[in-house]
């Protein structure tokens, strides 16, 4: 079986070096990067299962590697580490397309955790559970993780496309905040503040009126419905 790869972005040595040691014992191949460039650089000449990336660093930040990596259509997940804990950071990391946001310090069991449900995901959605799921307007290739509505492909961010997916397969159906955070994000500890923000983005990008939502409806107090018919 072909090992996954990981991209390490840090400009510190030392958390590079923790962070393969631990991913490395279990099984996964990791390359290292010390800065943004070198990072986006690195991306594009070849693939990535996961990114996991500092945003504090010279050159351009994560912010930015985030950006470029995103705009040019790239959907490999991104895991963000700052020493940041600002809340309006973790919202714009989330919102311009990261799938998580850990704060250092942070335990590298927890994180290896993180990175072994992502993977997990990721191969639900591998060519071997393929398929199409219509609804509505829209159509979902699940062996390519591509979206159209009315025949016209809408860009989404990997965690974004997890989200489409579990609501095309649970159309109709009330979902909790709980159900859905365990399934995308693989916890059972909810971040509401996390759901809100990818729920806001997949709007602006599947809603004629994202603040008039007709598919993506939220269920107060409960969660949401996504209804196409």
């Amino acid at each position: 079986m072909e090992r996954s790869k990981i991209l390490v972005v840090d400009d510190e040595k030392l958390v590079r070096r923790m962070i393969a040691r631990v991913l490395e014992s279990e099984g996964m191949s990791i390359v290292e990067a010390s800065n943004g460039l070198d990072a986006v650089q690195m991306a594009k000449a070849q693939p990535f299962d996961l990114i996991i990336l500092d945003i504090i660093m010279e050159g351009i930040d994560g912010f930015q590697v985030i950006h470029q990596l995103r705009s040019e259509g790239m959907l490999t997940p991104v895991f963000i580490l700052s020493g940041r804990q600002a809340d309006n950071d973790k919202v714009f990391a989330l919102g311009i397309g990261a799938d998580d946001y850990i704060t250092k310090p942070f335990s590298p069991s927890v994180l290896c955790a993180k990175v072994k449900a992502c993977l997990r995901r990721m191969s639900l959605s591998a060519p071997s559970s393929s398929g199409v799921l219509s609804a509505g307007p829209f159509c979902y290739f699940s062996d390519e993780m591509r979206l159209l509505k009315k025949g016209i492909e809408v860009p989404l961010s990997s965690k974004e496309s997890f989200l489409m997916k579990y609501f095309l397969t649970n159309q109709n159906k009330v979902l909790t905040k709980e159900q859905i955070y365990r399934s995308i994000w693989g916890d059972n500890v909810v971040d509401d503040n996390t759901i809100m923000v990818h729920i806001r983005r997949l709007r602006t990008k599947i809603e004629d009126d994202p603040n008039k939502p007709l598919y993506l409806r939220t269920i107060r107090g409960v969660g949401y419905q996504f209804v196409a018919e």
